[in-house]
């Protein structure tokens, strides 16, 4: 068998914004010779087909893998794999019947595996077979979303990177909207230089029909700005957004249910009263500090002169700009960025008092016909004042009173993003994860903007004559957004069909009523003829979800059912659901799951989910029945690999697994089974400068490892490893002649040469700052600064036993760091033409192959792949050079 890495087949089809990984290199005797991509928007509602026909064409069997990357807001509601005219369809079961026969399968020793990960705003599904010599193999993948209208538009996102040139590729775009397409543009890497001219745009029927057709000849293929001869890599961005002639809204009644869209633009703008609250604690310091004084300023430079406004922030203690909101004058702006450019980080963080004081602020200075509106930015869990997290949502759920939103950003992944959510659903308004990035500013000025500018306040929608309605309540209508509604009509012999719909503009009720005949001959075309009760389908499911971390007892018990209910009828996969894949391998059975944010777990994870808008991470263990047979268990994490990456000048990229070391410098033959478990390691992981795939070492247990060491500033890190344990039981860091900080699973341990400080871990957060050491220490982290060097040390739990991991976050550029973590001048090139993958460094041809490993520098573990090598090709020295005889 050839190499597993040889053989993967990567098909990425998506809606919305993504990271596009780097070109991957054409696949050895694998022929797609047939890929479309073929999407078909209705009034909104959005269903992709992605269809891959692949041939083996070696003459002998081989896995040929499947991979697509969709939106986190989708439902996938089709699977199949044709292969020798057989077709194996995916079905849809309840989580629990599924485990049950996943379980029956890893009990058999059989492959019984989801690869299931997520990145910002998408979902990774990937599956594989074995194909027969000069066999073929077809892929079908469905997976229906209702796309949403931020700023004034909709996107659609296409990303292609089959990673060859194809014979038969195809794209085909097909948009109806009843009222009328008002613009559309194509943007993307796909759309530029000599691919332009494989895109065709063809409007009909006065505007209510748009087709984008993208059928790139072979040559064509290889001649973007990010293509080449692996083929296409980019995406088509098509945005648009419909007429909006009727202030009413839009509706729509098909087959006894309707749909009414309503986003009214005629409508005054109203003036708001907006609290920022800001963590200064000292775990938003370096970047994420940086990154929010600067989206503050901007945001301020966009308020508008009637708008008013007020500045806290908090950490131990809550610090107010100003007691009262104040008018965004030309003056106020000035004096509030000066304040905002003295934010600096410091001390714990006290949720409760900011968020109270800021509900405070705007009830002390109500303003008739105006919208309040409250912004909590946090990157942390509560760790001082009031910590019960259901006594804080209960005040601050007392204090609101239903009167305005509560909108929470959590910055990167520490934060409890599940208090978040709830406190900010309890108080009418939502959460959304800010991704530690370089564009996290951006991020906060992005969803600012969408919350700018409210046009309506308490939004009730009524519809005589309806049953079964998703939700007909909002606090706040925003400019450039759009209510959606959907219900079934309990008569379907009724002719006509009301809605209304009330509403407060500037301190002033108004209310759009309208009438529609339901008689009236149908605009939607007979294939689509079933979107709408499959809209409402969706949108049921999807709200009814969100409500599951707002309700209790019986009532939430009985809208889970409900929601089963309709992922079954619908063969929707979703946190109740899972999707059964049985393979012609035997039997084999695969089960996919949809993957919850920040959950880490080991083994497969049952209860997973991801009803927002942020990413979480899923990836594989592998038990070893047997050298030829292997389970692989979902499990989930809470960052994908692109994000940590842009961590800001982070080093090294370490991570933990048992595997044996490849022999360096000897052929080695691998198939796709990895080798039995032989040693146990610590594996470390070393990106490369313009590579996508870092490389990865193993050390042995157990170790005195010398870490990190710069001679010029007398700072050192060495690490300790027992035989038993994962990662390290002890690390020790000394500065000068004088600092010295000993961390162990249990405590932490600083002398300065006079005094003596002891910590535990999991007590509340402490700060020790003196002559240049600064130490942090959180519930299950501690950030360490000495001298112009920082490291942090993370705190795992794995398998009930305790160990510690260490990464580098800060360090000046001409730095020369040493020790295993201080490799940096490391580069490869993969050499092509061999059977056995081969890496080319330093004029050395290296033997590998490729794994998937856990990064244990971040608490999230998230999953990476990587060119396994050995250490003396990496370090160009012994792992003896690298061993300290004392810590």
């Amino acid at each position: 068998m050839m190499d597993r890495a040889a053989l993967q087949v990567i098909l990425l089809g998506m809606f919305l914004m993504s990271a596009t990984s780097d070109p991957v290199k054409k696949k050895k005797n694998v022929d797609i010779y047939s890929f479309y991509i073929n999407s078909t928007v209705t009034s909104r509602y959005a269903t992709t087909v992605i269809t891959s026909r692949v041939a083996n064409t070696l003459n002998e069997s081989q896995e040929i893998q499947f991979e697509v990357k969709i939106p986190k807001n989708a439902f996938i509601s089709k699977f199949r794999m044709t292969i020798e005219g057989k077709t194996y369809d995916g079905v849809v079961k309840e989580k629990e019947a599924a485990q049950q026969q996943y379980n029956q399968a890893v009990s058999r020793g059989q492959s019984a595996g989801l690869v299931k990960s997520v990145g910002r705003t998408l979902e990774d599904f990937k599956t594989s077979v074995t194909v027969s010599a000069f066999s073929k193999v077809t892929f079908e993948l469905t997976y229906e979303e209702l796309l949403k209208r931020r700023l004034g538009k909709y996107e659609l996102l296409i990303n292609a990177q089959p990673m060859q040139p194809v014979a038969d590729f195809k794209i085909d775009v097909h948009i109806q909207e009843k009222p009328g397409i008002s613009f559309l543009e194509v943007k993307g890497d796909l759309s530029t230089g000599d691919l332009a001219n494989a895109i065709k745009t063809t409007r009909a029927d006065k505007d209510f029909q748009v087709w984008v057709t993208f059928y790139p000849t072979q040559d064509q293929q290889t001649k973007c700005k990010s293509c080449g001869e692996n083929g296409l890599n980019g995406d088509l961005l098509i945005t648009y957004d419909v007429e909006r002639q009727n202030p009413k809204g839009e509706i729509m009644v098909s087959k006894g249910y309707f749909v009414h869209y309503f986003a009214p633009s005629d409508v005054p703008r109203i003036s708001k009263n907006v609290v920022f609250i800001i963590d200064r604690s000292g775990s938003m310091s370096g970047r994420k500090i940086k990154q929010t004084r600067l989206a503050l300023l901007k945001i301020l430079s966009d308020l508008d002169e009637d708008d008013h406004f007020g500045l806290i922030t908090f950490d131990s203690e809550v610090s107010l700009w100003k007691r009262e909101l104040l008018r965004a004058t030309e003056a106020n702006l000035e004096n509030a960025k000066s304040f905002v450019k003295e934010i600096r980080d410091r001390g714990a963080t006290d949720i409760n008092a900011a968020v109270l004081a800021g509900v405070d602020m705007i009830n002390r200075h109500p303003r008739e016909g105006t919208a309040s509106i409250l912004i909590l930015l946090t990157d942390g869990d509560p760790t001082t004042g009031e910590t019960n997290i259901e006594k804080i949502m209960s005040n601050v759920k007392k204090a609101i009173g239903n009167k305005f939103p509560l909108y929470c950003l959590g910055f990167g992944y520490d934060v409890n993003f599940d208090f978040l959510t709830k406190m900010s659903l309890e108080n009418s308004g939502v959460a959304r994860r800010i991704y530690e990035d370089s564009d996290a500013d951006l991020q906060l000025q992005g969803f600012y903007e969408e919350v700018a500018v409210p046009l309506l306040t308490d939004i009730q929608l009524k519809y005589p004559g309806g049953t079964n309605l998703t939700k007909t309540s909002f606090s706040l209508y925003f400019n450039g957004s759009e209510i959606v509604v959907s219900g079934q009509i309990t008569d379907n012999s009724v002719e006509s069909f009301t809605t209304e719909v009330i509403a407060v503009s500037k301190g002033s009720n108004v209310t759009y009523q309208d009438t529609i005949m339901t008689k009236d001959p149908s605009d939607v075309p007979p294939e689509n003829e079933n979107f709408m009760q499959r809209l409402w389908a969706y949108l049921t499911v999807k709200q009814l979800l969100d409500r599951q971390v707002l309700l209790k007892g019986q009532e939430k018990e009985d809208e889970k059912k409900e929601a089963l209910k309709l992922s079954l009828k619908y063969q929707f996969v979703t946190t109740l659901t899972s999707m059964v894949v049985t393979k012609p391998q035997e039997g084999e059975v695969e089960v996919a799951n949809k993957p919850k944010e920040g959950k880490g777990g080991d083994g497969y994870t049952a209860d997973v989910d991801s009803d927002d808008d942020d990413s979480a991470f899923a990836s594989f263990s592998v038990i070893n029945h047997h050298p030829a047979q292997r389970a692989f268990l979902l499990h989930s994490a809470a960052m994908d690999y692109s994000d940590a990456m842009d961590y800001s000048d982070a080093m090294d990229y370490s991570v933990m697994i048992h595997h044996p070391l490849p022999t360096y410098g000897s052929p080695t033959i691998h198939t796709t089974t990895p080798p039995a478990v032989q040693v146990h390691s610590n594996r470390f992981l070393l990106p490369v400068v313009g590579q996508s795939k870092p490389l990865c070492f193993d050390v042995p247990l157990p170790h005195k490892l010398r870490l990190l060491q710069d001679s010029a500033s007398e700072f050192s890190m060495n690490g300790e490893s027992l035989s038993e344990n994962h990662g390290f039981h002890q690390i020790a860091i000394h500065y000068k002649t004088n600092h010295h900080l000993i961390i162990s699973t249990k405590s932490i341990s600083y002398h300065n040469g006079q005094d003596k400080v002891e910590i535990l871990w999991g007590q509340e957060l402490t700060q020790h700052n003196t002559d240049g050491v600064s130490l942090v220490v959180l519930e299950n982290e501690m950030n360490v600064t000495m001298g112009n060097i920082g490291v942090v040390i993370i705190s795992h739990k794995k398998d009930g036993v305790k160990f510690l991991w260490p990464a580098i976050w800060e360090h000046p550029k001409d730095v020369n760091l040493t020790g295993v973590l201080g490799k940096s001048d490391i580069s490869y090139v993969k050499t092509e033409g061999s059977q056995t993958p081969t890496l080319k460094m330093k004029d050395k041809e290296v033997k590998t192959y490729l794994e998937t490993v856990s990064d244990y520098r971040f608490h999230s573990t998230p999953v990476q792949e990587c060119w396994l090598v050995p250490f003396q090709a990496v370090m160009e020295a012994e792992i003896s050079d690298f061993t300290v005889t004392q810590l």
